[in-house]
């Protein structure tokens, strides 16, 4: 049986259409085993979606929304990747830089910065994209006031020059997990 060449499909939420955004959700309830929560998934809509298809099968994601990052005294236009997954079977081909690739390029063009949020299992992949891990304090913007995320150590990442690693970073509120 001939491999399939995989095809890119780079749009926004709004041009995706309930077929493919349901294809998208089903992918990564698989991807996460179950883990994705519906606010895991609401915060993957809104903004630019990288899908890798094979044929009619969906096998890998990610997407890009704008947040707010507070950092050295002002707000950053952040884009912010989430639901990065590669369907089981097809890890370890590249499909994960296909579908990172074009969201790089939004948040450079678009953007003052990128961050993310990474798994343990991700951080070496992230990391050799050029995204640098934050290494000072991490905090969210809640409604009760600025809180502190110590458990987000060692998982959160930033691409662009303009911020100071070693700094305070503080992302916006938002149900769910903050980061």
């Amino acid at each position: 049986m001939a491999e399939i060449t995989p095809a890119l499909q780079v749009a926004h939420t709004a041009d995706l259409g309930a077929p493919v955004l349901s294809a998208a959700r089903e992918l990564l309830y698989g991807v996460f085993e179950g883990d994705l929560t519906e606010h895991d998934w609401e915060h993957a809509l809104g903004g630019v979606h990288a899908l890798l298809w094979e044929g009619p099968e969906l096998v890998a994601h990610a997407s890009v929304v704008q947040r707010r990052m507070v950092h050295n005294g002002r707000a950053w236009r952040t884009g912010y990747v989430e639901a990065v997954g590669v369907r089981a079977d097809r890890r370890r081909r590249g499909y994960g830089g296909l579908v990172m690739e074009p969201l790089e390029r939004v948040i450079r063009e678009a953007y003052e910065v990128g961050a993310l949020s990474a798994s343990d299992k991700a951080i070496p992949f992230y990391g050799s994209r050029g995204w640098v891990c934050w290494r000072g304090p991490l905090s969210a913007l809640t409604p009760s006031g600025i809180t502190p995320t110590p458990e987000e150590a060692g998982g959160v990442f930033v691409l662009g020059t303009s911020l100071d690693p070693d700094g305070e970073l503080t992302c916006d509120w938002r149900d769910g997990d903050v980061w």
